[in-house]
């Protein structure tokens, strides 16, 4: 076991005089200020904004990104995806996976910090109550009061807009399955069906609950990233660290006075570290599985050096090694193999993404005849074929068939298809007694696209006729 999932056991270790689950004390933040924050502000307004925009983006007058269920088409700007094409998400999903896992691997829980959904709506939550609210110790205070006008005022008007970017969220998760400008006017008029109500609801009460009530209680306790990623880090995994050899020990002390002096190390004990960490954690007690890597005590802790003329960096995104005055590598056999997984199946995807043809061929034999004798006494075999334009463009193909010499086939001349639409094509094909080798031939069908000549599919199937 690693030095950090030792650490991460002792955190949890009930004997070491704390709980594994205890009664939650509120936390109240002190809002954070300085480079890592900006940076956190500047991904958590790309998260957002990527999120409730994207259902109002057009795309050759539709909406670009829509999940259609009762039609069970996908659209995702200029892709449209059936069911058949469920190994794509399945891929997807591997692709996130081993990306979460590479992530941490580098830089800890660096995805938990900047872009995880939790985070994001709990810091936007938080952001509206310092607004409404005040900084740390304003509301410390406003909770001891009892209530007043100007409390009810303050408690009203932070917990109005949390519903109100709580709706907002769920609404906008619903018009990613819904075409969000009719469920807009069917909202407007009242006029929303009962399921698009409840999801609504369902969503607005989930983000209300999580990001406003819930908040680190989810990284902590729900959150299974939270428990297995210790065992991912090793020793040059980039965390969020305390020097503790330069921090200690730590104690208070005029600005003008020497450190060494008094026997003190750089800390001097002002706990802005733990008021502003988002999951109340003392960052100096070491790495512990509650550590969501947004580097607020960073800034915090980087803003008191600079007051008191000390270096930058008591507390910083660093490794074990590092800290100990060893040897950091960046590269290592683990990281190395889960960058080149990652990389190969990121091309390999977008390369079959990209190849996909927008088409889709089923051929089902008559079940109820094998094979039957004409008027002619030629043998003749049924088929029927489902053919899926899953383009966004009506399209117009022509079938051939191929394997059998001296075949007569009976089949239209072209097929017409609107978007998305499957369409059932009957064939017959039709063969004389003496030309047949075999009882059971291969036969191939084609269908390509009389457009797009480079969209065509082939399948295959069998022509059965009886023993000669």
């Amino acid at each position: 076991m690693t030095d950090s999932a030792k650490i991460a056991v002792k955190q949890n270790d009930p004997g070491n005089g704390s709980d594994l689950y205890k009664k939650r004390e509120k936390i109240y933040q002190r809002h954070p200020t300085g480079y890592f924050q900006k940076l956190r502000v500047l991904t958590i307004w790309l998260t957002l904004g990527v999120y409730f925009l994207g259902p109002w983006l057009a795309w050759d007058g539709r909406q670009a990104i829509l999940f259609d269920l009762p039609q069970r088409k996908f659209y995702i700007f200029w892709f449209t995806f059936w069911p058949q094409d469920f190994l794509y998400l399945s891929w997807l999903l591997i692709i996130a996976a081993f990306s979460l896992f590479f992530i941490t691997v580098l830089a800890g829980r660096v995805w938990c910090g900047y872009t995880c959904p939790q985070t994001v709506w709990t810091t936007f939550f938080m952001w509206i109550e310092y607004i409404t609210e005040g900084d740390r110790n304003q509301r410390i205070k406003l909770d001891a009061q009892p209530m007043s006008f100007t409390k009810f005022r303050k408690k009203f008007s932070k917990h109005s807009l949390w519903l109100a970017l709580a709706f907002w969220t769920g609404f906008t998760f619903v018009g990613y399955f819904m075409p969000v400008r009719e469920l807009w006017f069917d909202l407007f008029y009242l006029n929303i069906s009962g399921w698009a109500a409840f999801w609504i609801f369902f969503f607005t009460m989930a983000t209300y609950t999580n990001a406003g009530w819930m908040r680190e209680q989810v990284c902590m306790y729900m959150c299974p990233y939270a428990r297995f990623q210790s065992v991912m880090f090793d020793r040059d995994t980039l965390i969020v660290t305390y020097d503790e050899n330069r921090g200690e020990p730590r104690g208070s002390r005029k600005k003008t006075a020497d450190p060494q002096a008094l026997g003190l190390g750089d800390c001097i004990n002002c706990q802005l570290c733990v008021q502003v960490c988002p999951t109340g954690i003392d960052i100096r007690n070491g790495l512990q599985y509650e550590c969501i890597g947004c580097a607020a005590c960073v800034d915090a802790c980087d803003a008191v050096m600079e007051q008191m003329n000390y270096p930058t960096g008591l507390i910083r995104y660093s490794t074990e090694n590092a800290v100990e005055g060893k040897q950091s590598r960046i590269l290592r056999p683990r990281l190395i193999g889960y960058g080149v997984m990652l990389s190969l199946m990121i091309v390999v995807f977008l390369s079959f993404v990209f190849a996909r043809v927008p088409l889709e061929l089923d051929i089902i034999r008559d079940r109820n005849a094998l094979y039957r004798e004409n008027w002619q006494g030629n043998i003749e075999n049924t088929y029927t074929l489902k053919v899926m334009n899953k383009s966004q463009e009506p399209q117009e193909y022509s079938l051939e068939v191929s394997g059998l010499e001296d075949v007569i086939v009976h089949l239209p001349e072209k097929i017409d298809t609107l978007p998305g639409e499957l369409l059932t094509v009957a064939v017959t094909l039709e063969m004389d007694p003496d030309n047949l080798e075999q009882r059971n031939q291969t036969v191939y069908f084609t269908v390509q696209s009389l457009s797009h000549p480079e969209q065509q599919v082939t399948e295959d199937s069998r022509f059965l006729s009886p023993r000669r």
